[in-house]
């Protein structure tokens, strides 16, 4: 899906100027990095803005503060081997040099361990480079930052997802195995929700592969292509959304270290309170114990969604055999047959 052109926010154009000096050699490990007050005078930026963007290098592993000396390019960005080459050396071998696309992956293989382990907050530049063994200079050979690290491990993932070539009969039963397959890989990969974006896609192989799969899947259905994209989207929307659920009630029960039902526990005092006000009648006829399970809510979601959508082809076509000139979604306000973007409710029976 083709990439919105986007202006960088204020504090990742001043972060690249200072990561690319760094990177080039320019500042060596050591040498002092402009300081927060610095930054904000030169750049013509708020101290907060300032504070963010030497925050950014201190997690990256970049610099370091020094007492008396200010904030300096970090020593262990510029390690220049790995012990595995180290000891390889030192047997009288010459290092290979590794593969390059291998070692990016196993680099975002790494870090995706960490995001499954730990959450996005808990992956930094620095923690991949330890646990990789690298400096976290190296990393930048590969990603020009964490964001890039984002997008690539998201598409690494997709790419570990492959949908069956033409899938099963018909465009319900394909569009549900899409939706069902990309909702095990947000179980799978809880950060992986909050990495997709619909405003701003980004261009990722493996991920525009799933778009195509599911676009494709509407074949036959004499829908506009602008049509087929929104419900490609409006899909992955409902499983994104349900995701985002998932990962926060995950990331809730680690910072509070409350499970769901301990939680549900510790509400159930004040639900009582509320429910006895006599406010909330069909509210009060729920058990206590009932707890949102969001597999059942992703189904009920999907079927409904593609409920709806059905009812919305079949007006469609009923449209298109009961006039000469077929009006093409009307209620969309496409196509130029009569009434044509006229505005209005859906169609009948959608």
């Amino acid at each position: 899906m083709p990439s919105a052109q986007n202006t960088e926010p204020p504090y990742r154009v001043i972060l690249g100027e200072i990561r690319s000096r760094i990177v080039s050699g320019e500042l060596r490990p050591g040498d002092r990095v402009p300081s927060i007050r610095a930054i904000a005078q030169r750049w013509g930026v708020a101290i907060a803005t300032a504070t963010k963007v030497t925050a950014a290098l201190r997690e990256e592993g970049l610099v370091e503060a020094h007492v008396g000396s200010g904030t300096v390019v970090s020593p262990q960005s510029g390690r220049p081997r790995t012990p595995a080459a180290q000891r390889s050396a030192s047997a009288g071998r010459p290092a290979e040099a590794p593969d390059q696309d291998a070692l990016r992956v196993r680099m975002l293989r790494a870090a995706v361990e960490v995001a499954d382990a730990d959450g996005l907050q808990a992956l930094t530049m620095r923690r991949l480079a330890s646990r990789l063994d690298l400096g976290p200079m190296s990393l930048y050979r590969y990603f020009t930052g964490k964001d890039e690290l984002l997008i690539q491990m998201a598409d690494l993932v997709f790419g570990d997802l492959v949908l069956p070539e033409g899938g099963p009969p018909g465009w319900r039963a394909k569009l549900e195995l899409a939706a069902r397959e990309q909702w095990r890989l947000c179980r799978r990969h809880l950060w992986l929700a909050q990495v997709v974006s619909f405003t701003r896609p980004v261009l990722a192989p493996n991920m525009m592969a799933h778009t195509e799969w599911t676009l494709r899947a509407l074949d036959g259905l004499d829908l506009p292509m602008d049509v087929r994209l929104q419900e490609t989207l409006t899909l992955h929307a409902l499983v994104v959304t349900i995701g985002l659920s998932k990962a926060d009630e995950v990331q809730a029960e680690r910072s509070t270290g409350l499970t769901l039902n301990r939680w549900s526990e510790s509400q159930r005092s004040r639900r009582r309170e509320l429910l006895a006000t006599g406010r909330f009648p069909l509210l009060a006829t729920f058990s206590e114990d009932t707890a949102p399970d969001l597999d059942v809510l992703f189904e009920y979601g999907l079927a409904r969604h593609l409920d709806g959508f059905a009812a919305l082809i079949d007006a469609h076509e009923r449209s298109a055999a009961e006039t000469v000139r077929p009006r093409a979604w009307p209620a969309l306000g496409i196509g130029r047959g009569p009434g044509a973007g006229s505005g209005g409710g859906p169609p009948a029976g959608g």
